[in-house]
């Protein structure tokens, strides 16, 4: 039986491997990674760290945990490097197919991009805007930072009535964008003194967020010569979002892989790393 633990700023999700199938849950960060908060999350999970032989941790400040409690070893594990090992795992590549490039964008609280070769694991970009962003925004314009009432109110909103579309600026379509495409976010709200409905503030926020990561995971996926993007982490989670990174792959011609279970992502490739260590 074997454990992996990510702390994440927002989440911290756990994983474990038992009589060869994998358990998930996850819980709301809450302090510092310390002995008694990773009995609490094992204990959520129904283990006892006094089964296990050793568990993998990441994220956060993982670091400050001891290198062994009890008979307990604690396996450190990179963040870069669980991102990495994760993305391939949830993309489920063949060996062969793990020594192409794969980039693996983490979409959490924040954005960590990762390109995956193999056994190496770099980080190239990422961005601010992720989760956090969508949460704290909706706080201020939608007076909620429940993520699921946030998803709930931008599937039923129109993003186009607060963002500028491309038919309102330039009367049609450019390129490879619709002329539905977004022009400007939140552009109509900049010229419109009135009050907007809940649900298209909702939606253009979603499209907000979901364009920066796309375009940012597209744009590195050329620097860096793979046409393989999986998108992990809890902010996949919501329909709305998805809907975003599929549409943006769909313009540039670059799809984005969303996988099932992917806020555990990092989870999965502590384990891993910990399991076939390099």
């Amino acid at each position: 039986m074997h454990a992996a633990i990510d702390f994440g700023i927002s989440n911290i999700d756990a994983v474990a491997r038992i009589d060869g199938q994998i358990r998930r849950w996850t819980r709301a960060s809450d302090g510092a990674p310390d002995e008694l908060l990773l009995r609490a999350v094992l204990t959520q999970g129904g283990l006892d760290l006094s089964r296990l032989d050793q568990i993998a941790v990441t994220g956060g400040r993982h670091r400050a945990l001891p290198q062994q409690i009890g008979e307990c070893a604690i396996i450190r594990v990179g963040e870069v490097q669980a991102i990495g090992r994760g993305g391939q795992a949830l993309a489920e590549l063949t060996n062969q197919q793990r020594a192409a490039a794969l980039l693996i964008v983490s979409a959490g609280s924040g954005t960590a991009v990762v390109v995956a070769r193999g056994d190496a694991f770099a980080h190239v970009t990422g961005s601010a805007v992720g989760g956090g962003t969508l949460l704290g925004l909706g706080r201020l314009l939608l007076n909620t930072a429940d993520p699921h009432e946030i998803d709930a109110l931008a599937l039923r909103g129109d993003p186009n009535g607060a963002d500028l579309s491309l038919s309102d600026v330039i009367s049609g379509p450019i390129g490879a964008l619709p002329a539905d495409a977004t022009a400007v976010n939140f552009g109509r709200v900049a010229r419109e003194s009135r009050a907007f409905k809940r649900e298209d503030l909702a939606a253009a926020l979603v499209t907000l967020v979901g364009q920066v990561l796309a375009v940012i995971a597209i744009n590195a996926a050329r620097a860096q010569q793979t046409e393989q993007i999986v998108v992990i982490g809890h902010l996949t989670d919501l329909p709305s979002v998805r809907q975003v990174l599929l549409r943006v792959g769909d313009y540039y011609g670059m799809p984005l892989m969303l996988p099932t279970n992917a806020g555990y992502a990092t989870a999965v490739g502590a384990l891993l790393c910990a399991e076939q260590p390099a």
